[in-house]
């Protein structure tokens, strides 16, 4: 069994920058709000994800204790884009794009304190991609298919056919051949 998180929640002072600043920042990871609605309090909450699925629930109560968000990216490019997106939305910097080697070397992150304060990352793992592993990829495929056997050679190399001077000595000693069946 795999534990993860499913959820987390975040209290904000401003809720309208707060959805104005989480919609425009999770925009490049293909997420944003998606429901709201007014608590029993009077304060609002909001579902912030992707794919139908909030995973994240900020309302707007005033308290904010900050909090640290990591939210996983596929790419590089996508944490970069994150990243100006958090910052054009209104973000302060707390860490531009780049390699954290100090994690392990392939942890690519960058970090954005919200309008709250709340520090909000965003992180691949995943190694860039490499124009030579990608030409390498495409070259097996080419390799590949130029091995693939023509429709002649594959019939050329089928299992050659018996000598005649053998199929037809048994006509001539007044046998039938082995294997056919003669109708009726």
């Amino acid at each position: 069994m795999t534990i993860e998180i499913d959820h987390m929640s975040l209290s904000v002072g401003d809720y309208d920058k707060a959805k104005a600043f989480y919609a425009a920042a999770l925009k490049p990871l293909r997420g944003g709000v998606l429901m709201e609605f007014p608590m029993d309090d009077g304060n609002k909450v909001m579902g912030v994800g992707s794919d139908g699925k909030p995973f994240l629930w900020i309302s707007g109560s005033g308290k904010v204790p900050h909090q640290h968000i990591a939210l996983r990216a596929e790419t590089r490019a996508q944490v970069d884009a994150a990243y100006a997106a958090a910052m054009a939305a209104g973000g302060t910097d707390n860490g531009p794009p780049g390699l954290r080697p100090h994690y392990h070397k392939n942890y690519y992150a960058a970090f954005v304190l919200d309008p709250d304060g709340h520090n909000i990352e965003v992180v691949t793992h995943t190694p860039p991609a490499t124009r030579r592993a990608s030409s390498a990829k495409a070259a097996g495929k080419r390799a590949s298919a130029a091995r693939k056997p023509t429709r002649a050679a594959k019939s050329a190399r089928k299992a050659p056919a018996k000598p005649a001077a053998r199929r037809t000595a048994g006509r001539k000693a007044g046998r039938k051949p082995a294997g056919r069946k003669t109708k009726r």
